[in-house]
């Protein structure tokens, strides 16, 4: 069965702070967002070796998973993570509007800060039997839609924002994208806090005709459901840019920089970006990208900036308290 707990411990060695000289034990936190358990697993499991090799010292690296905007509350609040690799540019930058993460954060690492990209895909029943190909296909007869909830969840924003700018990338208008969105929420029975519970609630327990999710979730969906589901790609969705980020204020009090940079520049390696890769999420190594180009079908894909200015105007205006989505879903009540 998918994993639901919130924090979990990756393939680790030893334990215990410290970063600078030969041997001894590191400790590092690495707060991420919600479907990522397997990706990090996977890296960690491949990383933790070779660190140990090179600098003779013990490494483990804890994991907590969760909606990625209550993961950057958590840390903002308190949580002493080394690095968050979170769901949006607005959860990161919120943690840097705080002080935690350094100016100039997104250019510290290569591509923006973006070892991957990903996008929002339809996950249906055997047969697909309502037919579902795009978006329109979503408020057709008595379809019901699984999305977690935008307030808390990084799918749910992306794949709110998704719906939202399929209605504008057809050529549509503000108000018929609101329309279209206002009737695609009244579909939706429940709205879970993070991507894993909508997943369960979709999978497991059998709720919904079409979950909107993650890609490399809905391929996890697929091989846990033994050919019960399959996958629809949309003709538009949104490109989703999951930014990594060191938490300077944490690594420079615990003295776990060095690890922390060495720990995400990994992710830019052949081997990083091949498991990333394996894991459906789209490496931005180009040669890597190439070499598995049939696991990532084309679509058009949109950025933010299709719905709103930045992801701030997009975060004020659709998803803060009296925005547009408690709008829609208050009218839906």
């Amino acid at each position: 069965m998918l994993a639901l707990s919130l924090f979990v411990v990756g393939s680790v060695v030893g334990c215990g702070n410290g970063g600078g000289k030969e041997g001894g034990t590191v400790e590092l936190l690495n707060v991420s967002y919600d479907p990522t358990r397997e990706l990090w697993k996977d890296l960690n499991a491949a990383f933790i070796p070779k660190f140990n090799e090179t600098h003779k010292k013990s490494l483990k690296v804890k994991q907590s998973h969760g909606g990625s905007g209550p993961q950057a509350r958590s840390i903002i609040d308190g949580l002493e993570a080394d690095v968050a690799t979170l769901a949006l540019w607005s959860d990161v930058d919120a943690i840097h509007k705080k002080g935690l993460i350094a100016d100039g954060w997104i250019e510290k690492f290569p591509n923006r800060s973006l070892p991957y990209t990903s996008t929002i895909v339809f996950v249906v029943r055997e047969g697909n039997p309502k037919n579902i190909q795009d978006w329109g296909d979503l408020v057709k007869g008595d379809v019901s839609v699984i999305t977690p909830s935008p307030k808390t969840s990084g799918n749910g924003k992306l794949a709110f924002l998704a719906a939202w700018g399929s209605v504008i990338q057809a050529g549509g208008n503000e108000e018929q994208a609101q329309a279209f969105v206002t009737d695609l929420y009244r579909r939706v029975p429940v709205l879970d806090t993070g991507a894993r519970g909508a997943t369960t609630s979709f999978a497991q327990r059998g709720l919904g005709d079409v979950h909107l999710t993650w890609e490399n979730e809905a391929h996890l969906e697929l091989k846990e459901a033994g050919g019960k589901l399959q996958i629809i790609y949309p003709k538009s969705s949104i490109l989703a840019e999951p930014h990594i980020a060191i938490v300077d204020k944490t690594v420079d009090r615990k003295g776990t920089r060095e690890v922390a940079e060495e720990y995400l520049k990994f992710l830019y390696t052949p081997e990083g970006q091949e498991i990333i890769a394996k894991h459906h999420y789209r490496p931005t190594d180009a040669k890597v990208l190439e070499a598995h180009r049939s696991s990532f079908p084309d679509l058009e894909l949109f950025q933010v900036t299709k719905v709103a200015e930045s992801w701030d105007a997009a975060q004020t205006r659709f998803f803060a308290e009296g925005g547009v989505f408690d709008a829609i879903y208050q009218a839906n009540k």
